[in-house]
């Protein structure tokens, strides 16, 4: 047994399909099938049974994916802690946000950070806050940018954004003269919202029913700024952070503030609870907290 059954059994584990798994990890599948019977073999143990749609994990493939998974994460700790004697002040670190977050704070403190550290490579996975958990939770993503809260039995995190959320209505809406609007005033509306990967998605429309009301959802997307052209040709209204407000041409959107108890658009940065930090991440954690005035523990 070495580290490729186990890495290969956490995969079809992971996958519930040698077929998948066998996609994932870029090898065939007679490949990946072979690796599993060696290890059962080995073990004299069955790993693996098929159901109706797919294979599941006997009893003793259970407790082997627990051990397997604690021996991984402690063989790429010891290859990361390596790497960093080897190659000093050298990494790669993959990041996820959402497109909003990174397309409104992110270009200058990306260009200040690789100007600083020219050897680290940045790279970028733009999806909603609940594909970002996902991701650092099955070690695909080592940082993420997420609407707050999160799991922090999961996740260690440090606070970076804190902003209300704004109503977007036309010009011409009944509510456009108004300077404060109360959330249950929106119950006869037309809502444009974010995709449902997008955390802000469920918080809008629990925010509604918290206030008395389904909100009436026509269009949604994955892009604010399409939101905020949906509202312009008088589709519907938004809500969308105060930030994403501020270029918007009053005279195509009316931007209106929420009564209490607001919506608040918290951002935070999150990465996996127990996970080794490679001298890149912990760089590229202590630049945005001095970034945004913040002091993370790491």
């Amino acid at each position: 047994m070495d580290i490729r059954h186990l890495t290969y059994f956490i995969e079809v584990a992971r996958q519930h399909s040698f077929t998948k798994a066998a996609q994932a990890l870029h090898i065939t599948q007679p490949s990946i099938s072979k690796m599993i019977k060696l290890l059962e073999e080995e073990l004299d143990v069955i790993l693996f049974y098929r159901s109706a749609k797919q294979i599941e994990l006997t009893d003793a493939g259970e407790a082997l994916l627990y051990q397997s998974q604690q021996i991984v994460n402690s063989f790429q700790n010891l290859t990361s802690d390596l790497a960093d004697l080897i190659h000093s002040k050298k990494g790669t670190i993959t990041i996820g946000l959402p497109p909003m977050v990174g397309a409104r704070f992110f270009p200058q403190i990306i260009s200040d950070f690789t100007t600083l550290h020219p050897q680290i490579t940045l790279t970028l996975l733009e999806v909603g806050s609940e594909k970002v958990q996902v991701g650092i939770d099955d070690n695909s993503l080592d940082i993420g940018i997420v609407m707050l809260p999160i799991d922090e039995n999961k996740f260690e995190m440090f606070p970076i954004i804190d902003q209300p959320m704004m109503l977007l209505v036309h010009p011409n809406h009944m509510l456009a003269k108004q300077s404060i609007v109360e959330l249950s005033q929106l119950k006869d509306e037309n809502f444009i919202i974010f995709s449902k990967s997008f955390t802000l998605h469920d918080r809008i429309i629990n925010k509604c029913i918290e206030s008395g009301f389904n909100p009436n959802i026509v269009f949604k997307t994955a892009h604010w700024d399409f939101i905020a052209e949906m509202v312009a040709i008088n589709f519907g209204i938004a809500l969308l952070p105060k930030v994403m407000c501020e270029d918007l041409n009053p005279k195509r959107i009316k931007i209106i503030s929420l009564a209490e108890p607001m919506i608040h658009w918290k951002m935070g940065v999150i990465w996996k609870k127990g996970r080794y930090l490679s001298f890149a991440a912990k760089e590229w954690l202590t630049f945005i907290s001095k970034s945004f005035g913040v002091k993370p523990t790491l």
